[in-house]
């Protein structure tokens, strides 16, 4: 899990303080165990008339804290918009990502909206749609050398740990079997840091994250061209919990169908990357 929310290393001043790790976007095995919860949890927003989304506040441009102090990014713009329209307060709720399951076990967030990956956890949750689509990709220096992930044999990889990367890598041994050390740390910030310090030579996260850091703070790093994994975002909820789960569907659909959607995307990436009500391609 699109995996833990990343404000960034990468961007100077107050926002450096945030850059933890991609939204896990692999298989947990707790996922089956932990993303059901009852009745009473799965009807909390409509009895509260809250919606409380769960997220990693260090995950820029999905989910982070900005310069006023304030919880912003694609992500929870997103839910907010999508609140407002269904009548219900919006609730920004940040979570440690290994205890996600068991926030949403215990109804204390309505759903994960966070960079959260759906492939390979699909029978673990109510899941919305996918809204956008992501790579898992390697970002070296751009003095490194490294142009293609063969170059990596040899070299040093770090991996935000219960990641997306960090599980698509499990099923890639042909390729960590060639670094001469691969490490998972607790954050990406920890990586970042690493990587324009030398102390390592690469770090496997999420494009998306990747290139709007690299951008934002103009930081001397490239994303190599092949990717790791191919993946698709969306909202994640308890398994019972379909009849909002569809209600916050039916709304994305009207944020996407007036332009809404287009317009939050323009705004954080500078293009629409949604894939909302589109065909493949279309984004």
């Amino acid at each position: 899990m699109m995996k833990k929310s990343l404000a960034g290393v990468l961007i100077m001043g107050s926002v450096m303080a945030a850059l933890t790790g991609c939204t896990k976007k692999g298989t947990d095995s707790s996922s089956a165990n932990y993303a059901n919860t009852s009745e009473t949890n799965s009807s909390k927003s409509s009895e509260t008339g809250t919606f409380t989304v769960g997220f990693d506040q260090d995950f820029p441009p999905m989910g982070f804290m900005g310069d006023d102090g304030e919880f912003t990014g694609f992500d929870l713009e997103l839910a907010a918009e999508t609140a407002k329209r269904m009548g219900l307060t919006i609730k920004y709720q940040p979570i440690a990502w290994d205890s996600k399951d068991m926030e949403l076990k215990s109804g204390t967030i309505d759903c994960i909206w966070n960079g959260f990956t759906m492939n390979g956890r699909e029978e673990g949750y109510a899941w919305s749609e996918p809204y956008m689509e992501n790579d898992q990709v390697f970002v070296v220096r751009e003095d490194s050398g490294i142009s293609k992930i063969s170059d990596l044999s040899g070299k040093s990889v770090e991996v935000q740990a219960d990641s997306s990367a960090e599980a698509a890598l499990k099923d890639k041994p042909e390729i960590t079997s060639s670094f001469l050390s691969y490490q998972a740390v607790p954050d990406y910030l920890t990586a970042m840091m690493d990587l324009e310090s030398g102390a390592t030579d690469a770090i496997a996260m999420d494009n998306v994250v990747a290139s709007y850091q690299i951008k934002a703070a103009k930081k001397d790093f490239v994303i190599l061209d092949d990717p790791i994994t191919a993946e698709e975002y969306a909202v994640g909820f308890a398994k019972d919990n379909t009849k909002l789960r569809d209600e916050v569907q039916k709304t994305l659909d009207e944020i996407a169908a007036d332009g809404t959607a287009k317009k939050i995307s323009e705004k954080w990436f500078d293009k629409d990357i949604t894939t909302i009500g589109k065909g493949q391609g279309e984004n």
